[in-house]
């Protein structure tokens, strides 16, 4: 009879880990905002028609709370690459973002700038450096090449956000989210002329 009990409890614990669904880089799959998109060989390269921030959404999915894994490649280029994930997103104005700046990974002077938490249209990152400082933003840590390929995976439990790079058990950033809103859009988000992404994968929660 235990043994019975143990394998059933290992299999529902195989099934609430078992449900990461990976996201093709098909254009069917995903809704452009703002850019237009080259998808190669698994890659998805976003170039920014200049209108504001660029969008991908991933189509018929809504998130609420769980771990979004991607590669991001961005450049080291001061002041021209942030790109990252867009998350309870309402429509394209309103929802909540988690993004990088490359090239102030190995910036001595910046390198606190590294990563940032906003939730547009009332919270973008000025108004928060002003009214919380060091608070929704912060270095990186392992340091990423920032013209390279980067692992990144985020960790959302409402409120709780958790950002960790290539593999580290130790998040790069953690916030509490602003919004109220509990669920909503996934997609990718790119606020500068160029990102690159690939590998995306979505575990929700039960």
């Amino acid at each position: 009879m235990k043994s019975i009990l143990c394998s059933i409890t290992l299999a529902l614990i195989a099934l609430g880990k078992g449900n990461a669904q990976k996201i093709d880089a098909e254009p069917k799959k995903w809704e452009a905002h703002n850019c237009k998109v080259s998808y190669t060989q698994g890659e998805m390269h976003i170039i920014n028609e200049g209108k504001g921030s660029a969008l991908l959404w991933i189509n018929d999915l809504t998130f609420k709370n769980g771990t979004v894994e991607l590669d991001v490649k961005g450049k080291d280029e001061g002041g021209n690459s942030f790109l990252g994930l867009a998350f309870h997103g309402k429509d394209n104005t309103h929802y909540e973002a988690v993004y990088f700046r490359p090239f102030n990974f190995k910036s001595e002077k910046k390198k606190e700038n590294s990563i940032q938490y906003i939730s547009p249209p009332e919270y973008h990152w000025d108004n928060l450096r002003e009214r919380f400082p060091g608070k929704y933003e912060n270095k990186v840590s392992p340091v990423p090449d920032p013209n390279d390929w980067f692992h990144v995976k985020i960790e959302i439990k409402y409120p709780n956000v958790s950002v960790y790079l290539n593999d580290s058990t130790d998040p790069t950033l953690e916030v509490e989210q602003i919004s109220k809103r509990k669920n909503g859009r996934l997609g990718l988000w790119v606020d500068s002329d160029e990102g690159r992404f690939k590998n995306i994968k979505v575990n929700k929660d039960n």
